[in-house]
């Protein structure tokens, strides 16, 4: 099988609660770039995934998710 990158953003709001949410690499501890600072931050609807969904198929839509949020900005 092969290894996939994957990167867990958790973000903590005003009021104590958490959320972590995996996705595909954007920042590393190697990322200095000036431009590589977070500008937006989107949150897709939240969508029920059944329970054997594998790995293959939560990046399929990262990805779609990207897609969308890249088609906004452009």
């Amino acid at each position: 099988m092969k290894p996939v990158p994957l990167q867990l953003i958790t973000i903590r709001l005003d009021n104590g609660q958490q959320g972590v949410f995996v996705g595909a690499p954007l920042v590393s501890c190697e990322t200095t770039d000036p431009d590589a600072q977070v500008e937006d931050i989107w949150f897709s609807d939240v969508q029920e995934l059944p329970p054997l969904t594998s790995l293959d198929e939560v990046l399929r839509l990262v990805q779609e998710q990207l897609c969308r949020c890249q088609a906004v900005t452009h």
